[in-house]
């Protein structure tokens, strides 16, 4: 039995996909604070309270795309999650950091 795999995602595409408002999961694995401060437009924060919420609620065929700090831990999470049945996952190269640093417009911070 082959076992669940992700995908690497490119910064580019992502931001193609959501130019073309294409339907997506989007989640961010990094902590509290740091999504609160900033995130990618439409992501939601998960972590390990809101998983099983996310498990329930959330189409297992549109594609589900992890971020984290610079594209590492999510790789592990978006393996998790391919595990949990969903059939397109992926990890975003470079991550928040990098999506930060070249598109700085493109960042939503929750306000106190």
């Amino acid at each position: 039995m082959a076992t669940p795999s992700f995908q690497h995602l490119t910064i580019d595409t992502l931001t193609a996909w959501i130019d073309a408002d294409d339907p997506l999961t989007l989640v961010d694995i990094r902590d509290p604070m740091s999504f609160a401060s900033g995130h990618i437009p439409g992501s939601r924060h998960l972590d390990n309270d809101s998983a099983p919420a996310l498990l329930e609620a959330t189409s297992r065929q549109q594609p589900l795309v992890v971020v984290c700090y610079h594209g590492h831990s999510s790789q592990q999470a978006a393996a998790w999650l391919a595990g949990q049945g969903f059939a397109e996952v992926y990890s975003l190269d470079g991550g928040f950091t990098e999506w930060e640093h070249r598109l700085p417009e493109r960042v939503e911070r929750s306000r106190p």
